[in-house]
């Protein structure tokens, strides 16, 4: 398994923040997001990591540099001019050879990712020559700001709807860009154009037939995309509560061996 994190960000929404560095290097707890998600990624046995860089790459190549030291290896994709999500990943195709993982790379999240890898593998057995990607999804209390998904009972998204003004909103379940591909998916990206999946893949896949799958996050998982100053100020006190609760229960834990 392979992924790929969309790290070309330029954080328009905060940009007090990103003046120097890109979205996904901003700092949660004194760690940047995007070393976050690799180590996400590396402790579910994904070691092969794509990351497209556009805003401040030397940023990204400085700190990471071949990825060795985190325990992976990084595949860097340059985009002079920015390509989308999508076109991000056409840009990739040769490296995305195989079923592969994408991660937006504003999203902080301790999202139990093998259980949407075996979920898509279970849907893709039952429906192999269609399906093309599974979807995690969460609620949200913006709609317009999101890419809505309809499913129906057995997980199959019936419609997506990319940022919908407010009279077209029908449900609060959003992409939560995560997500568990197949390489046929770039099949219908064209190549060195801005594509994205919202707003132009996802419908497309739909309107052709082909199969997308949905997965909401579990109770216990949360998802936070830290491109606005409130969302980053609520991962950072999310850090600093469990860092709190995993102090106390080693306290507790200490207490009860004595």
């Amino acid at each position: 398994m392979k992924a790929l994190i969309l790290a070309a960000g330029k954080g328009t929404r905060v940009r007090d923040l990103t003046q120097n560095l890109p979205k996904p290097m901003l700092p949660v707890q004194g760690k940047p997001l995007l070393e976050r998600l690799v180590t996400w990624l590396r402790s579910y046995g994904i070691e092969q990591i794509a990351m497209n860089l556009h805003y401040c790459p030397e940023v990204i190549l400085n700190y990471f540099g071949d990825g060795s030291q985190f325990g992976v290896a990084i595949t860097y994709s340059y985009e002079p001019q920015l390509l989308g999500t999508a076109g991000a990943a056409k840009q990739l195709q040769a490296f995305l050879d195989a079923p592969f993982v994408v991660v937006y790379g504003d999203v902080f999240t301790n999202l139990h990712l093998a259980r949407l890898l075996d979920f898509h593998q279970t849907q893709k057995e039952q429906e192999r020559a269609t399906t093309v990607a599974t979807l995690a999804l969460y609620r949200v209390p913006n709609p317009t700001e999101c890419g809505l998904v309809e499913m129906d009972q057995q997980g199959r998204v019936r419609r997506f709807v990319e940022k919908p003004p407010p009279d077209q909103v029908f449900t609060e379940l959003a992409n939560a860009g995560i997500m568990v591909c197949e390489p046929k998916i770039l099949d219908f990206v064209p190549s060195t154009t801005e594509y994205d999946f919202g707003r132009n893949v996802f419908p497309a896949l739909l309107t052709a037939g082909q199969t997308l799958w949905g997965q909401p996050i579990a109770a216990d998982e949360y998802l936070i995309d830290i491109g606005t100053y409130h969302s980053y100020d609520r991962a950072q006190q999310l850090m600093v509560s469990h860092h709190r609760t995993h102090l106390s229960t080693n306290s507790v834990n200490q207490f009860s061996q004595l």
